[in-house]
């Protein structure tokens, strides 16, 4: 393996990490390039595991042993080492989780195959703040939703944050970018899925009720946050189901609000 120790802040080899707190460049130069950042040396290895491959590490130097396996593992893929005060020039934040990687984004999973022997999934339109995202992944890994969707304005799984704050889990739910918005959801039908829309609308069921039709296949849409769900998507899904509240606020965190929905309505034998 080779160690490159860098000494400029301009260095072109490390341009994948330039501006990382820049949410808008990022955003739009990262799925350009067929790139992301894995943040901390607990979600790069998590990305490793799930078969993702690197493009470059980059960390300080006293993270170097305790990663020797994982350059052992990649002897090809460079490894940019510098000082904390240089590192922070380059990304625009301190590095204190360890390593980053450069990662190759995989390749899109079409939707059939997506879909294929999933019963439940979570479908999020229009969420775009990286934090949600990222939770919202977090919560489908743990409570048994076999696949996300997202519709084409939707934040990016694989945006630094989202990975972060789903430690990683962005890697383990198979998940795919929609084209067509709302239509889309007529796939889902089509393969089976009942459409429920999280949405606080007048002729809403109590989701403890509809955990109780213990539907075969179900497609749960997450709205926006603040807006709320577009009336197209509300005209196109099959029913709309809210959590009760109690102590007169009306409702959750979109994010708590799917971990909620997830248990509630996860398939019951």
């Amino acid at each position: 393996m080779t160690f490159h120790y860098l000494e400029s802040a301009d260095d072109p080899r490390v341009s994948d990490y330039t501006r990382l707190t820049d949410v808008h460049l990022r955003k739009l130069r990262e799925p350009a390039e067929g790139m992301y950042i894995a943040e901390s040396s607990r979600v790069l290895r998590r990305a490793l595991a799930a078969g993702h491959q690197p493009r470059s590490f980059f960390l300080a130097e006293k993270w170097l042993e305790d990663l020797t396996d994982v350059f052992d593992q990649f002897p090809d893929v460079p490894v940019y080492v510098g000082s904390a005060a240089l590192l922070e020039d380059i990304t625009g934040f301190h590095l204190h989780r360890g390593a980053m990687a450069a990662m190759h984004r995989p390749s899109p999973v079409p939707l059939p195959e997506l879909l294929a022997g999933a019963r439940r999934v979570a479908v999020l339109e229009d969420i775009v703040d990286h934090t949600n995202v990222g939770a919202i992944f977090r919560s489908a890994a743990a409570l048994g939703v076999d696949a996300v969707l997202v519709s084409p304005r939707c934040g990016d799984p694989l945006y630094r944050r989202s990975v972060r704050v789903s430690m990683g889990t962005v890697f383990q739910v198979p998940w795919a970018r929609l084209e067509s918005w709302p239509g889309d959801l007529g796939t889902l039908r089509e393969q089976g899925f009942t459409v429920a829309a999280m949405e606080l609308t007048d002729d809403a069921v109590d989701v403890d009720e509809l955990a109780a039709r213990n539907l075969d296949k179900l497609a749960l849409v997450l709205g926006t946050e603040g807006a709320g769900m577009s009336r197209e998507t509300l005209s196109a899904v099959d029913l709309a189901v809210r959590i009760p509240m109690r102590a007169g606020v009306d409702s959750l965190n979109v994010a708590a609000a799917s971990a909620v929905a997830f248990w509630e309505l996860r398939p019951k034998g």
